[in-house]
């Protein structure tokens, strides 16, 4: 009896490890960070949404490091190089996976998810 508990409990968990599906995505701009300066208060709003979708998918180390320059990158095509590498700094720190933030590397998918090779 004990085993057939043991059975079906493990067949429930791996049940739920296989049905899990991305949440739909959802964007916070520029998380704790402003949208932009003070005369222009979404400046780089656009390019803090697009690296939100990136985040929100996840996937592996390499593709978190090309999102978070491209980030980089947005924001020093609007005028903002200083505030660009701050940014960069910010997300480097602040966006890894192994957080329980909504800002997440990979914040779509149940925590903890960390990094996924897309390349299989």
């Amino acid at each position: 009896m004990n085993k057939l508990i043991l059975v079906s409990l493990l067949a429930l968990f791996v049940a739920n490890i296989n049905a899990e599906e991305i949440k739909p995505f959802t964007s916070d701009g520029c998380s704790a960070f402003p949208d932009g300066t003070i005369k222009q208060q979404q400046l780089w709003l656009s390019c803090c949404t697009e690296h939100d979708r990136a985040y929100w998918q996840g996937g592996s180390y390499q593709q978190r490091l090309e999102a978070d320059l491209a980030l980089k990158q947005c924001v020093a095509a609007v005028g903002e190089p200083i505030i660009a590498e701050l940014m960069l700094s910010g997300v480097r720190v602040g966006g890894s996976p192994y957080w329980p933030t909504s800002f997440r590397w990979g914040y779509g998918w149940a925590y903890p998810h960390g990094y996924q090779n897309n390349d299989e």
